[in-house]
């Protein structure tokens, strides 16, 4: 008989800690259950706060489940999995996308989304709702969807729903204000992702704005999550790098106005979903958003050494450029230099009539590794990141072109800053060639003729 090991023994005791951490840490065992009808579906919510249920139809909370690239890609990378740690991962992804079928038992598993979609309620394929957020108390962690929620009991008894108003009141549920429901943290739940095993961080928007000039103890300079995005509206851009102005008005139907109601569009950079859905207005929104986050600046002082620098700048954004799942997303430099007969000397980051961009291309992106050095396409198996070259908030990166042969008198340089929410060639392989063709949206460009 072998005998037990001492839980008096240091090594045990470390090992212990260790263990007790990373499940509290990585784990996603702080999982509320709740029978679904105690949820309120989005359209009755929208009998009383018509404008913002307007606001909140066709964004990237209502659709996050019934996006078609996400889950083309939710199922793609389920496929060839052997280990459980890689699975547990790819079969996560639905918490987030489809909150209210994930906390009220299915699908709680993309494989389930995938083999049973007839199964899914309909609440359920309604994305990020307003039930689901206003429910919310707080959160285990700033990651990863584990939020706190208590719900009511459907529309006989709907309980209580939180919000930014301490003075609320309505006929229909309780109302009670939320100091959470106005910090980022309540959008970090979600806007952090990590990997359910290693703790790779495989999206950091949260951490990317907690850790920069925005979440400053200065009130005066402190911008939150909701500053920008809830503030945005159609014509009002709400970046760093233009005016934020107060949205007025009610939250309900004949409530009483006030001096800002917090938007429901939620667009971020996503132009093609909401357009895909009819919503033209959402698309444009996202367009705009985009174009008012970064700033190109060309210097040729270096001419005489045959070198350009373009200098990009994040102006707008909160958070990295680009942000969320950033291996995916494509945000790159184009740039050509011509000599004063109009021959190209340089060119890069030009795609492709495919919509390909040339190796060799300027792209802010992550790229994450198997924890061996190798570089991976499947998010299930990252287990660490090799590299991180994107632009900070109000930070900036630049880019050295060396110009072939003989260093030219004059030159003239045209650089633009181009984004797509994912690559073309991602997309391509994901749902078919010539199935859907991304937008290219011009975030900043410059020009400058340059002469020794």
């Amino acid at each position: 008989m072998k005998k037990p090991i001492s839980i008096k023994s240091p090594a045990t005791i470390v090992i212990a800690l260790c263990l007790a951490y990373f499940l509290a840490t990585f784990s996603c065992s702080k999982v509320q259950h709740f029978e679904l009808s105690r949820f309120v579906g989005p359209d009755t919510c929208g009998g009383c706060h018509g404008e913002i249920y307007e606001q909140w139809k066709n964004s990237m909370h209502n659709l996050a489940h019934v996006d078609g690239l996400y889950r083309a890609a939710a199922f793609h990378y389920l496929q060839g999995l052997t280990n459980a740690d890689e699975l547990a991962e790819a079969e996560s992804c639905v918490k987030c996308h489809t909150p209210v079928g994930f906390f009220s038992g299915f699908p709680r598993k993309v494989s389930q989304e995938r083999d049973n979609p007839e199964k899914i309620p309909e609440i359920g394929k309604r994305g990020i709702q307003c039930d689901f957020c206003h429910s919310v108390t707080g959160a285990y962690a700033i990651y990863n969807c584990q939020f706190k929620l208590d719900p009511g009991h459907g529309e006989a008894n709907p309980g209580t729903k939180r919000g930014p108003f301490k003075d609320s009141e309505s006929d229909f549920h309780k109302s009670e204000f939320s100091e959470f429901h106005t910090s980022s943290e309540m959008c970090g739940v979600c806007h952090d992702v990590r990997h359910t095993v290693f703790g790779t961080k495989l999206e950091n928007t949260y951490g990317e704005w907690s850790k920069g000039p925005y979440n400053s103890t200065d009130p005066a300079k402190r911008v939150t999550c909701q500053g920008c995005h809830m503030y945005h509206r159609p014509g009002v851009p709400a970046t760093g790098s233009t005016p934020r102005p107060k949205n007025p008005g009610a939250a309900a139907d004949g409530g009483p106005r006030r001096e800002h109601i917090y938007t429901h569009y939620f667009v971020g950079g996503n132009r093609t979903l909401p357009s895909m859905h009819g919503d033209t207005v959402k698309s444009k929104m996202a367009e705009e958003r985009l174009k008012h986050a970064a700033e190109l600046v060309i210097d040729g002082s270096k001419l005489r050494e045959g070198k350009i620098v373009v200098t990009v700048k994040n102006t707008g954004a909160g958070h990295y450029l680009p942000t969320g799942l950033t291996d995916v997303r494509q945000m790159w430099l184009e740039v050509v230099v011509k000599d004063p007969s109009g021959k190209t000397l340089l060119s890069s980051g030009v795609a492709d009539r495919q919509g390909y961009l040339p190796a060799g291309s300027i792209v802010f992106n992550t790229v994450f590794g198997d924890g061996k050095g190798n570089r991976v396409d499947n998010i299930a198996k990252a287990r660490e990141v090799l590299r991180d070259r994107r632009v900070p908030p109000l930070g900036s990166l630049e880019e050295i072109y060396t110009l072939p042969g003989r260093a030219s008198a004059s030159v003239t340089v045209k650089a633009r800053l181009l984004y797509m929410s994912a690559s073309q060639e991602l997309v391509d392989k994901l749902l078919g060639t010539g199935k859907l063709r991304l937008p290219v949206t011009v975030m900043a460009e410059a020009g400058k003729k340059i002469t020794l």
